[in-house]
């Protein structure tokens, strides 16, 4: 028994082609105009980067602020789900923590045992809420 085949049309054949031609006809494009980088003079070498560095550091500058802005967010977020008590967040151990990572960079930067940065960890401690909400507002700040 024969099935019935559906006939492609021109359209649908010329679809998948074009997909093709589109992707070749941009790759030739970026080779006709960069090629060997190496071999191009100096002046072109300097545009060429300068263009890509400049255009790689916009991306990154644009998608480091929408980071910062929600890590920083994030954080304040939290710390008024904390207070309001939806969350409870267990301060000792997160202190505990922080305080063995503080001491071996003060250690590793100094040389010495912890001296201002225990004078910092205290006061943090004491003032949670205005040190995570400075922390939060800090990252929003650089995303600014």
């Amino acid at each position: 028994m024969n099935l019935p085949v559906t006939k492609k049309s021109k359209d649908d054949t010329n679809k998948g082609e074009s997909s093709l031609d589109i992707s070749k006809e941009a790759k030739s494009m970026i080779d006709k105009i960069l090629g060997d980088v190496s071999k191009k003079s100096a002046t072109k070498q300097i545009i060429i980067g300068t263009t890509s560095g400049w255009l790689t550091g916009f991306v990154t500058m644009k998608v480091g602020k929408v980071a910062a802005c929600a890590v920083g967010g994030g954080i304040i977020i939290l710390q008024i789900a904390a207070h309001q008590g939806y969350i409870k967040i267990n301060w000792d151990k997160i202190q505990k923590k922080a305080e063995r990572i503080t001491d071996k960079v003060e250690e590793k930067v100094t040389g010495e045992g912890p001296k201002l940065l225990d004078k910092v960890g205290l006061w943090c401690r004491h003032n949670t809420l205005v040190a995570t909400s400075f922390i939060g507002g800090f990252i929003i700040g650089l995303a600014s």
